[in-house]
């Protein structure tokens, strides 16, 4: 287990064994409802390579000058793609010592996205305000592992209101009929929903999905949100997957977005 899984691990409680009671099938599908995703009247245009690293966003990205994107890894196709497209992207990953491509428009710190401010760690208000005290809407892209849960719940309304467009890929979703996992979950993504909607869903094939009753859940899933000020039009998606998706992993099967996730 990495040192920032040790050190979340008492805010994520996302681990693989069930640690509480089995959560209500009705709150298990009340929670799945209120994320099926919309269409608008932005089309959504991919940004990042072919496999693993691109994402679907909606094509409102005029007047974004800069991307924050927390855990770097390997791939850096979609801040790569964004630069090309006049956006300075902000990157975090402790677990790197430099971003995999050299890039004039990257801004790479070697720290983890976390809940507090102490070393090796930053908080994302505190890395937002130490970038940009003051800016136009951002773009968030998201994918730390399964500490976007704590890092969501401890950042400011305030803050996440600065995105226009967020995309995260949230994890362990499995542990979903977990009564304390599911709260977990609930509270992350209410959080999210008070100011943004979800425009497109896309499951990582890397993971099998958990199949209960009439639900079917992936373990991994990258999901894209637009702020609510920027829709003056939708209509639940039902095309599904998109042309524009492509599968994380391409070797192994695909999976489509199950029924229960979509109108």
């Amino acid at each position: 287990m990495s040192a920032l899984k040790r050190f979340l691990q008492p805010y994520l409680l996302m681990t693989k064994t069930t640690i509480g009671k089995r959560a209500k099938i009705a709150e298990v599908r009340k929670f799945v409802e209120a994320l099926k995703p919309i269409e608008t009247e932005h089309p959504l245009i991919r940004v990042g390579g072919e496999g693993d690293g691109g994402y679907l966003v909606p094509d409102d990205l005029a007047g974004i000058e800069f991307c924050f994107s927390p855990g770097v890894s390997s791939v850096a196709d979609f801040e790569n793609d964004l630069s090309r497209r006049g956006i300075k992207s902000f990157l975090v990953d402790a677990s790197v010592a430099a971003p995999p491509l050299h890039n004039p428009m990257f801004d790479f710190e070697r720290k983890f996205l976390g809940v507090t401010d102490d070393e090796p760690f930053i908080t994302l208000d505190r890395w937002v305000a130490t970038k940009l005290p003051a800016s136009a809407d951002l773009l968030l892209q998201m994918d730390i592992e399964g500490s976007e849960y704590p890092v969501i719940l401890n950042a400011s309304p305030d803050v996440l209101r600065r995105f226009r467009i967020i995309v995260i890929e949230f994890h362990d979703l499995d542990g979903i009929f977990d009564r304390l996992k599911l709260k977990v979950m609930d509270a992350t993504l209410a959080k999210l929903l008070r100011d943004f909607s979800v425009v497109h869903v896309h499951p990582n094939n890397n993971s099998k999905p958990l199949k209960y009753e009439d639900l079917e859940i992936p373990p991994l899933m990258e999901f894209t949100f637009l702020r609510k000020d920027r829709i003056t039009r939708q209509k639940p998606a039902r095309e599904f997957p998109h042309p524009l998706d492509r599968k994380n992993v391409p070797t192994y099967r695909d999976i489509k977005l199950p029924r229960c996730w979509h109108a």
